[in-house]
């Protein structure tokens, strides 16, 4: 029995291959995309969406048969063919290398399994069956889906730019601390799920130290309902 340990990666600008072309590829490429990695595409058939992305530049495509030199400084791979003999043998050649590779729906030829994933913003839950029952994670996604909506999108990006303006203050670690718990223990969510950014305000105003630019900390609160 396999015993996982999650981890976030940090992909921004590292290379990454993926062997496929169709729609279960296309949706890792786009993940990948958002993580801000260097996608090469290796595909006998382009969906129309990733055929897009390679026109927009956004990720190359190195030829239409895997070979092992493709792996070369390659930082992971995902093998997301149709065809369970190519993708083992890319996971075989990738694990040779000491390259990690995710063979999808064949966890046995994989060096890590992908969740499935709640995205709001900053805030990302992770949720795994440690591969026993990928329709189970999906189930529980959709269920966390419904509980925790946009407006924890807004809240996070609103307390990272509250977190800014606080730490740049004088203020004793143990004020710091005791006023972030009294933020998030706040009706600052509720407020923002009902889109009152008058109470989000006074919220704002109440907790933190006098004379701070609420009405500046607060623009976050637009810029993400615009993204």
């Amino acid at each position: 029995m396999v015993a996982y340990y999650p981890v976030f990666l940090d992909l921004k600008d590292k290379p990454v291959l993926v062997v496929g072309g169709g729609r279960v590829a296309e949706r890792k490429v786009y993940t990948l995309l958002d993580a801000g990695a260097k996608i090469t595409i290796i595909a006998k058939e382009i969906s129309y969406n990733l055929n897009g992305l390679l026109e927009q530049n956004k990720a190359l495509l190195l030829g239409r048969r895997f070979l092992p030199r493709h792996l070369d400084g390659v930082f992971l791979v995902i093998a997301a063919t149709d065809d369970p003999q190519l993708n083992a043998e890319v996971a075989r050649e990738a694990r040779r290398r000491g390259v990690l590779v995710n063979a999808v729906d064949q966890p046995e030829e994989c060096t890590f399994i992908l969740p499935s994933l709640v995205k709001r913003g900053d805030l990302i839950i992770a949720v795994s069956t440690s591969g026993k029952s990928p329709a189970l994670a999906k189930k529980l996604r959709k269920r966390l889906e419904d509980e925790f909506g946009p407006e924890y999108e807004m809240f996070l990006a609103l307390m990272g730019r509250v977190r800014e303006y606080v730490l740049s203050l004088d203020i004793p670690q143990e004020h710091r601390s005791n006023l972030f718990h009294r933020l998030v223990d706040s009706a600052l969510l509720e407020r923002l799920r009902e889109g009152d950014t008058e109470s989000v305000a006074r919220i704002l105003r109440d907790l933190l130290p006098p004379d701070s630019p609420v009405d500046k900390l607060m623009e976050i609160i637009t810029e993400t309902r615009g993204t």
